[in-house]
């Protein structure tokens, strides 16, 4: 309720705001934007701050970026699959019809069609099977997929309806006191969101470490530089920032839905918390946003061993995507330009999605 009250303070010509980026008294921003204030009638004061906006507002951005970064995670996903050369059995689709949940069975299909053509993935295998973090990609992200749809509906139903309180109905001039307004719908969404987004960025970073370590890449060179192992130390403080990014979106997901503190003289004796839930999810997704595009850089330089053998349909154009910002790493420099780079113009941006997409649609 606070924040939707400071935002009707400035309507009213009170309170605080921001124009053109300049922090003013409300009155002026309303000036300057050539407004004026109103004045509330009977009721409309009441109905500017009473329901779930605020949730709802925070909650639908995360949403579509969380749509948004999992396309991005599929991606790193099977740009790694491809520059490991791990085996690929695990996204046939006979399998998957016998486990036929939709997000597995999307995202299985949008591996598979990443992956395709590539040559790197015809040289002769080490194993017969990958780790989970290679294997079970669809049913994991897929699973994230069917909660990131959950977390939509939620929202979608709740930005198209009447949160307020109370309620008066033209019709028969009704009036109703009820709980519309509380977030509770809502705020478990926010929660199931930042869990799913979490697990998106937990799986990553697994992955990460998975292409760093010679004993499990495959035969790259440890951390992937190939001179100077002593004197360069190559992409190994990247897993220490994702592991790092990890380890706090284990702690935002902590569900805030399931606490309350009652108030109002015990009148609002159970609220739901769903503001603080949707911007946990929204941290939640700033952070895997820049464990994905680690996982992108570290994928993009095992590549570089695989040469000349070409990447797949999907995975080739991410490659170029990301090296279009963070060039092949011959000796140790500062990578957290690399990083914030990769996160910020190629996933968030959506450069990414927008450059594979060109050769791949991805579901």
């Amino acid at each position: 309720m606070a924040p939707l009250a400071q935002m009707a303070l400035v309507l009213m010509g009170e309170g605080e705001a921001f124009y053109a980026g300049v922090r003013m008294p409300g009155n002026q921003a309303l000036a300057k934007a050539g407004l004026k204030p109103i004045e509330l009638e009977a009721r409309e004061g009441l109905a500017l701050f009473n329901g779930s906006q605020t949730m709802t507002g925070i909650g639908a951005l995360a949403v579509y970026d969380a749509e948004q970064l999992l396309k991005c995670a599929q991606v790193a996903a099977a740009l790694t699959v491809d520059s490991l050369n791990a085996v690929t059995l695990a996204f046939d689709a006979r399998l998957h019809a016998l486990r036929p949940f939709e997000g597995q069975d999307v995202v299985a299909k949008n591996l598979r069609a990443l992956i395709s053509d590539s040559e790197v993935l015809c040289k002769p295998k080490r194993d017969t099977q990958s780790a989970y973090s290679l294997r079970c990609v669809p049913q994991v992200l897929g699973a994230s997929r069917d909660a990131i749809a959950y977390a939509r509906k939620q929202v979608e139903i709740e930005m198209n309806s009447v949160s307020d309180n109370p309620i008066f109905l033209t019709d028969g001039l009704v009036y109703l006191a009820g709980g519309n307004f509380h977030g509770q719908p809502v705020a478990y969404a926010m929660d199931f969101l930042g869990i799913a987004v979490a697990e998106i960025g937990d799986m990553a970073e697994r992955r990460v470490n998975r292409l760093l370590n010679p004993a499990l890449n495959g035969g790259l060179p440890a951390f992937l530089v190939s001179e100077g192992g002593g004197l360069n130390s190559g992409l190994m403080i990247t897993q220490y920032t994702a592991a790092a990014l990890v380890s706090e979106n284990k702690i935002l997901a902590s569900p805030a839905s399931v606490d309350s503190i009652p108030c109002s003289a015990d009148q609002e004796d159970h609220v739901s918390m769903g503001t603080i839930a949707a911007r946990k999810a929204r941290e939640i997704i700033r952070n895997t946003e820049a464990v994905v595009g680690i996982e992108l850089i570290c994928a993009c330089q095992a590549y570089e061993f695989q040469k000349p053998a070409v990447l797949g349909r999907g995975t080739q154009a991410a490659y170029e995507a990301v090296r279009s910002v963070s060039p092949k790493v011959e000796e140790d420099r500062v990578f957290y330009r690399d990083v914030e780079d990769v996160a910020a113009k190629v996933v968030r941006s959506g450069a990414l999605v927008k450059k594979v997409e060109e050769k791949v649609k991805l579901k």
